[in-house]
């Protein structure tokens, strides 16, 4: 049998071009909150929806992983994820009514999660030796994304209306799925391999916990930093502009772990100096309101950007082996999702209720502060158990 992988850098390009599809969705939203409260008549609820259905469904993906991976395969499940992206975005483009948007946001997260729980796989299986650069190519693309779509949703809306805002990631899906299918039809599907059983410790709950209320402040910025800026008077395309520019701060910081992490064998340090830099900013934004929004950026955005890659490093850590670490990742990146996905929601019903969103900073920052002493416990020489 006959097997054609792309080019390392052909390859690379187009890990590149799918990851950039898989924020514009939830990242254009907050933006967008005015004209959706006016034309499409959601109220803060409603809206937290259309971020914790498609983070809801990357949960289920994750913890279907090897399910996923043995009954569609890699490059099929790509594709599908992709072609349901695309159809998210036409629809809600096309009837950008409450109940459509909510339920597009269903469809878009099943197509998110098919892809986040399938690239790393299809990575790991051709290109072992370049699967830390490649994963690093494809969390700067997803962040990338949001930032392009969170810069871009507002002046966009104004030019072209609402209908086109929401359906414009339809382009680079289309274009995704096309170039996919044409450099990468001739793969060999994966074997099945028997995944190692994770035992369900109190250690592997606890690294679950911690992911998922990190990734919960995520979450939370996302869906709801533009809103807060808006209630405080700015614009919403320059509100837009924030959530970009914080979003870039974040692969900044992903970039800055990634080159300085193995200076650290204990991991406790730079967990709790990021968590202090994620703590300030929430703060941050409390104290100041809409004032100097760069200091909360750079706050929110190196501590935000850099939690997420530690807490799967320290999840890496725990884990004797290949297959022992795939079965750890799927339990705590699953598990994790879920409980990110109650955060944004929590905000919305808060705001619905007091009509501001210092309530929501004030419950993630107790958040962060139990991170902290969770943090603590990650001593280097403990493993699972």
């Amino acid at each position: 049998m006959t097997r054609t992988l792309p080019a390392l850098g052909m390859f690379a390009l187009l890990v590149f071009i799918i990851a950039l599809n898989l924020r514009p969705i939830m990242a254009a939203i907050g933006p967008l909150f005015p004209l959706l409260q006016r034309e499409s008549h959601l109220n803060a609820t409603q809206l937290s929806l259309l971020t914790t259905l498609p983070v809801v469904m990357m949960g289920l993906s994750a913890l279907a992983g090897p399910w996923l991976l043995r009954c569609v395969g890699e490059v099929r499940g790509i594709a599908a994820g992709l072609i349901l992206l695309a159809l998210a975005c036409l629809v809600r483009g096309a009837v950008p009514t409450a109940e459509m948007l909510i339920a597009s946001a269903l469809v878009a997260g099943i197509g998110i999660g098919l892809i986040q729980a399938l690239m790393p796989a299809l990575i790991k299986r051709h290109f072992a030796a370049q699967a830390g650069t490649l994963m690093a190519l494809f969390t700067t693309g997803i962040m990338a994304g949001a930032a392009l779509a969170a810069a871009t949703a507002a002046p966009l809306a104004d030019a072209q209306g609402l209908g086109m805002a929401l359906a414009i990631p339809v382009v680079p899906a289309i274009v995704a799925v096309l170039l996919w299918l044409i450099t990468l039809r001739n793969i060999v599907p994966a074997a099945h391999v028997q995944r190692a059983k994770t035992a369900r410790t109190g250690r592997t709950w606890l690294l679950m916990v911690f992911f998922g209320i990190g990734t919960g402040a995520y979450t939370l910025v996302l869906a709801w930093l533009p809103p807060f800026y808006m209630q405080h008077g700015w614009t919403p395309q320059h509100s837009g502009y924030v959530l970009g520019a914080l979003t870039l701060t974040e692969v900044v910081a992903g970039f800055i772990v990634s080159g300085l992490i193995h200076r650290f064998r204990d991991r406790r340090f730079p967990l709790l100096l990021v968590l202090t830099s994620l703590l300030l900013g929430l703060i941050s934004l409390m104290w100041l309101g809409g004032a100097l929004a760069w200091l909360p950026t750079v706050l929110l955005g190196l501590g935000i950007g850099a939690l997420f890659p530690l807490s799967l490093i320290v999840t890496l850590d725990h884990a004797h082996s290949p297959e022992e670490a795939a079965g750890l990742l799927s339990f705590v990146q699953g598990g994790g999702y879920l409980l990110a996905a109650l955060m944004p929601l929590i905000a919305g019903i808060v705001r619905d209720r007091a009509d501001s969103l210092d309530s929501a900073w004030a419950i993630m920052s107790v958040g962060v502060v139990v991170l902290m002493v969770m943090a603590l416990r990650f001593k280097p020489h403990l493993k699972q158990g």
